[in-house]
């Protein structure tokens, strides 16, 4: 079947996936290291964590074995992190192109959400290795992995719509951005569970849409990690962040092409 012939559905997912397949491309045809370089930062904050919390000052944080439950959101933490700070500069890197190819705009940040979510799956089986060497058994809630993915990736496509066309008329957004990041980062329960937070921080903890999601990759490991009100409220966050960043990526496309 032609290009002309497919669905409009059908040529934006295939359009979506050339440019994601080119990305991965030449992010690693120069790398020696390849495939490695995506699980290597996640190993190496994974490494740096686990020892600071257990051999330094011995805190009983998260769950043991602690180097599987921080993996187990740090990994999802990365993809976030990732496409997020690529998005501020999803249209200023390749002006030129996006302004002479008539493709739904809206690609150039979804290829970043599902480029990064490759490299998330790519780096499953080194948690998968960790879980075996560490002894930590996989449960039936291993089921809602799935359900992790799809709600980060409409978190993460949602945020990522949003801050994209701002960051072209506010370029200091892209600094404040990376600033957010590195709060939420300590603000997401990463090197610490929900549980570990006092109380009265508990309700206030669910309205990061993050908590959620991690419950959720945490539960196939260990289920008493699986907050379903957090989930809940991720979910309606995630949906949400998605609503807005279309509405605003709708209303600014025009401009954006001008001032680009």
């Amino acid at each position: 079947m032609s290009p002309q012939q497919r669905s409009p559905l059908a040529r934006y997912w295939h359009s979506l996936w050339l440019l994601t397949r080119r990305d991965l491309r030449v992010r690693y045809s120069t790398s020696a290291l390849g495939y490695f370089w995506s699980i290597l930062d996640p190993l190496v904050m994974a490494g740096i964590y686990w020892f600071v919390f257990t051999q330094v000052f011995e805190r009983d944080v998260g769950e043991s074995p602690y180097i599987v439950f921080l993996l187990s959101a740090l990994l999802p933490w990365m993809w976030f992190n990732g496409a997020v700070s690529d998005c501020t500069r999803a249209f200023l890197r390749e002006a030129k192109l996006i302004r002479s190819t008539r493709i739904p705009r809206t690609i150039w940040v979804n290829r970043l959400v599902l480029s990064k979510g490759i490299e998330f799956l790519a780096a499953i089986p080194v948690l998968v290795l960790f879980a075996v060497v560490y002894g930590a058994e996989i449960n039936l809630d291993i089921l809602f992995f799935p359900l992790a993915i799809v709600l980060q990736v409409l978190l993460t496509a949602g945020v990522g719509l949003l801050v994209a066309p701002l960051v072209v008329f506010f370029r200091d957004l892209e600094r404040a951005v990376k600033l957010i990041l590195r709060f939420l980062f300590y603000a997401s329960p990463i090197i610490y569970s929900t549980a570990d937070l006092p109380p009265d921080l508990h309700f206030w903890a669910a309205f990061n849409p993050l908590s959620g999601i991690f419950s959720l990759y945490r539960s196939a490991f260990f289920p008493e990690q699986l907050d379903w009100f957090a989930v809940g409220v991720g979910s309606a966050m995630s949906v949400a962040f998605l609503v807005l960043g279309l509405f605003v990526f709708s209303r600014t496309e025009r401009a954006v092409l001008k001032e680009i």
